[in-house]
């Protein structure tokens, strides 16, 4: 490989990419209450555009990863930089949830063109005994674009709308493209290869149907969707498209070369490294969800301030990360990465303990504090420990899978974490109903639970401005039934919340045991790549 003549500029290039990339999967969180009155949607439809831009993000991956094999990372990465910028232009003036759901699935699509390409240079750039810096710089990015994700929105959505949230990505779009054009240097694939096309089209539909189905369960209560289709039958067939698509992967061999070539996991540890990067992935985009929420619906906190709260979070994870990467070398990759995992688990944990109707904002920043230093922990010596021994001529497949690992998990973790989040509401609200309901006269108690419950199961469409009260009350005693009925969705929701908080949690523990796999020799030993 010849050597790059300012590769720092070049790195600073892609940190840019990198860092819309993933600012995009977390900054539509904290604009969900703004886009629920804006777009005239619900719940569902708006998580879902979270979800569909992490979908998209994801099923492409494995095949742009080869692409920048074949075809030189520069094209691939310039291509999904177009796009990506395009179709953020098209997010901030779509005027429905529907548009902007589309907008969204073409803004992933033109990410999933970026990311592999962004650590594919990184091995091409530098290498193996000088990519520890660049790499600690790469997962610092990450970490940070991921926590200052509701930051930026917070601060867009209260100071200007909405749909800044997706203009910002203009002017950071077009000074990528010409740093891109400029400095990254055009590398061209040594030999042609031709790609697994049908292997493509089944992970893209199993992970489709998959997430579809865990998505909308709770929205078709967990039944018919339409005829014969059911939200059960959906997630099955994804799953066995999906085990269909692994078992493709394992034959495929001379007419096409697989997605995921097997020499990448001859190594344990590039295995445990990308589940690893999966239950990540799940954790940090899942816990947002319900806390955003939480924090602007029932402590009643305006986006501006919900979002500054992340801040120390934000800046424990960038200067965390930066300190992990200089030492990982000497403390051990595994050490590290276990013990952010850890650390994270151990905040949220205290954030689902700590949130109630009631609480002080502020009270739950050290908590916050203690999770992004978690987060800081994990992401430099992860991505060290998965790079380290990259076969040289295959670093497009293997950033490909890498970044697919926390991608898939990122759906998941938004997926499910929104369908617990809907199930808890659709529980727990009505129950809290039928405590307050005692406070009422007798004749009117029915009335409220069921005007309550049915709230509850129409994919959140509560509105606590104009809460559902029994008709025909005097004024007076109807403005006490509004202050009943928002009480209960602030306890019915917190309840919520902290249920939905246990599902990252437990994911982590999942983490931290197939972390115990990677084997990577301190000081730097043994870090040739392996062809």
């Amino acid at each position: 490989m010849s050597r790059v003549r300012g590769p720092w500029t070049a790195m600073w290039g892609l940190c840019a990419c990198f860092f819309m990339v993933m600012l995009d999967s977390t900054i539509v969180t904290v604009a969900i209450p703004a886009m629920l009155g804006g777009l005239k949607a619900n719940l569902n439809e708006v998580v879902w555009v979270n979800s569909v831009y992490l979908l998209a993000n994801t099923v492409p991956l494995l095949l742009t990863g080869r692409l920048g094999d074949r075809y030189g990372p520069k094209r691939v990465l310039v291509v999904g930089l177009v796009v990506f910028t395009g179709a953020s232009l098209w997010s901030g003036l779509a005027d429905s949830a529907g548009m902007l759901i589309a907008a969204r699935a073409v803004q992933g699509l033109g990410a999933a063109a970026m990311t592999p390409q962004t650590l594919s240079f990184i091995t091409r750039l530098f290498p193996p005994d000088k990519r520890g810096l660049p790499i600690s710089v790469w997962g610092a990015v990450a970490g940070v674009a991921t926590i200052t994700g509701p930051v930026i929105g917070g601060l867009l959505v209260e100071h200007i709308g909405w749909q800044w949230i997706f203009l910002i990505n203009l002017p950071i779009g077009v000074v990528s493209l010409v740093v891109a054009l400029v400095a990254l240097p055009d590398w061209r694939p040594g030999r042609a290869s031709r790609f697994d096309v049908t292997g493509a089209v089944l992970c893209s539909a199993g992970l489709l149907l998959v997430v579809f189905g865990v998505q909308n369960g709770q929205h078709y209560h967990w039944g018919t969707i339409a005829g014969p289709v059911n939200v059960l039958l959906v997630i099955v067939l994804g799953v066995a498209l999906l085990g269909l698509f692994g078992w493709r992967q394992l034959r495929t061999r001379r007419a096409a070369e697989p997605l995921i070539p097997p020499g990448l996991f001859r190594d344990g540890t590039f295995g445990a490294a990308n589940l690893t990067h999966a239950a990540l992935g799940f954790a940090t985009t899942g816990m947002f969800l319900p806390l955003v929420l939480y924090l602007q619906t029932v402590l009643e906190l305006s986006p501006l301030a919900s979002s500054v709260l992340a801040l120390p979070m934000a800046g424990a994870a960038g200067l965390t990360a930066i300190v992990a990467g200089a030492t990982w070398t000497r403390v051990g990759a595994r050490t590290l990465i276990i013990a952010g995992l850890a650390v994270l688990g151990l905040g949220t944990g205290v954030l689902a303990w700590y949130v109630e109707p009631d609480s002080e904002p502020w009270s739950l920043v050290p908590w916050l504090v203690v999770a992004g230093v978690g987060i800081g922990c994990v992401f430099a010596p992860l991505t060290a420990a998965a790079t380290a021994r990259l076969p040289g001529d295959l670093a497009g497949a293997a950033s490909g899978v890498f970044n697919t690992s926390r991608q898939v998990g990122g759906v998941l973790g938004s997926a499910a974490v929104g369908m617990v989040l809907q199930v808890g509401i659709a529980y727990s609200v009505p129950d809290a109903a039928r405590a307050y309901a005692e406070r009422l006269p007798p004749r009117y108690r029915e009335e409220f639970v069921s005007r309550v419950t049915d709230a509850a199961n129409t994919a959140s469409q509560f509105d606590t401005t104009t809460p559902p009260v029994p008709s025909n009350l005097d004024p007076d005693v109807a403005d006490i039934v509004r202050r009943i009925v928002s009480d209960v969705f602030h306890v019915g929701f917190t309840n919520a919340a902290k249920a939905s908080l246990v599902l990252p949690i437990a994911v982590l523990l999942l983490g931290a045991i197939a972390a115990v796999g990677i084997r990577l020799p301190r000081r730097g030993r043994d870090r040739q790549p392996v062809g």
